[in-house]
């Protein structure tokens, strides 16, 4: 007998037996472990496959109702078109120019029913405004007809006459008028241009001089220093003997170009 019993390799360790049936041995069933080890991952893949679903069906069902919305938005959208798009200002300028429509007749430039006028501006403090007027001179100039030019950076009177036919105080630059009638901007003139129906509203005016014509009395600038006061602004009154503000030119000393201006 040991000393130590707990060193004793005889002695083994048995399970109880019960009165009614003998006890089996215990053994480690691997196979039904990871069966119910598996069983569990799938129901969770399950859940979380029903959870995933749900959610892709409520994404669907906000993106199907955005669709649908924009599809009707876009409905109304094409029964009413923006006024403020170039196209459609063109068109109903073209049409106001056709005499089709009389509600725009109230922006009439009176006693130019023989000419196109285009009220610009020369001076480069707005980049973007400097650049609208030079395109649509240089458009205007490519059908070689002849302008009524009104720059409203030389005199002052062409910005109020403007004013008051637009009805407006701020007025954006350029402005087209064609036979007394109001056709519009840089955008309306460049989209007309572009669909061909420019050449058609320019049709019957006179022709100027092939090739690059330039105002000798002015250089197309439009004005010449004024003859009477030579620029200064100021005459001396014999009669009076006093010195008077010299009515025959603008705010800047200059007139009209008699050459190329009629």
């Amino acid at each position: 007998m040991s000393r130590f019993s707990f060193f004793n390799r005889s002695n083994t360790f048995h399970l109880t037996p019960l009165e009614s049936s003998p006890q089996k041995p215990f053994n480690l069933e691997r196979t039904s472990s990871l069966d119910k080890f598996y069983d569990s991952m799938e129901s969770v893949k399950s859940t979380k496959s029903s959870i995933r679903g749900r959610m892709v069906k409520k994404f669907c069902n906000l993106f199907e109702t955005k669709s649908k919305d924009s599809s009707k938005s876009s409905k109304f959208a094409a029964s009413s078109p923006d006024e403020s798009h170039p196209s459609s200002r063109a068109k109903s300028n073209l049409s106001n120019s056709k005499g089709s429509d009389s509600s725009c007749t109230m922006f009439m430039l009176p006693d130019t029913e023989d000419r196109i006028v285009v009220y610009f501006t020369s001076l480069r403090g707005i980049r973007r405004t400097f650049e609208d007027c030079n395109a649509v001179r240089m458009i205007l100039k490519g059908f070689r007809v002849w302008v009524d030019e009104r720059d409203v950076s030389m005199d002052i009177e062409y910005r109020k006459e403007l004013q008051c036919v637009m009805k407006e105080e701020k007025v954006s630059l350029p402005q087209v008028f064609i036979r007394g009638k109001y056709i519009g901007g840089a955008d309306v003139i460049k989209h007309l241009f572009e669909c061909g129906e420019l050449g058609k509203l320019l049709e019957g005016f006179p022709k100027t001089k092939p090739g690059g014509f330039v105002c000798e009395g002015c250089g197309d600038m439009r004005f010449v220093p004024c003859f009477d006061c030579s620029g200064s602004r100021k005459v001396f009154d014999e009669d009076e003997g006093l010195i008077k503000r010299c009515l025959e030119c603008n705010e800047n000393g200059l007139i009209r170009c008699l050459d190329c201006c009629y």
